[in-house]
């Protein structure tokens, strides 16, 4: 699998990596190993198993729920106190969180697992479509 483009910082004033990748499954490991650079790199190896299911989750979202054909990962640092993880597609829909009963459903669980792992998360509308997103409490020792 190509990738689109290399992953790069974002620029000092909100420090942060991104990455654009092909809206396919396949795309969800290089998603990872952005995070866990993002990660090391501000000395937050204690965040990397959840961020990697969250942005895990972000990408197959993107892929299951959407026609687009890339993706743009980004992790970033807007404060001291809080990471983001985020996956930006050029889909306008909105995702929604969905109750599921029971061990029969395979599918659906990507939002509610976001929902439990995250501070908070959320749904930014972009002009060429949408960014999700959710945020972990970056403080060692938490």
């Amino acid at each position: 699998m190509a990738l689109i483009d290399t992953a790069r910082p974002t620029g000092a004033e909100r420090p942060g990596y991104t990455q654009t990748l092909p809206c396919t499954a396949r795309s969800a490991l290089p998603a990872r190993s952005l995070v866990h650079t993002a990660l090391e790199t501000w000395g937050l190896e204690h965040l990397s198993d959840t961020a990697a299911l969250i942005v895990t989750e972000l990408v197959a979202n993107s892929v299951t729920h959407t026609r687009t054909r890339t993706i743009r990962v980004t992790v970033s640092r807007p404060s001291e106190t809080f990471v983001r993880i985020a996956v930006a597609d050029n889909s306008k829909t909105i995702p929604t969180l969905r109750t599921t009963t029971g061990d029969h459903h395979e599918t659906g669980r990507g939002l509610a697992i976001i929902d439990t792992l995250t501070w908070r998360w959320g749904t930014d509308l972009l002009p060429e479509g949408k960014r999700v997103w959710g945020d972990l409490r970056s403080e060692v020792g938490e």
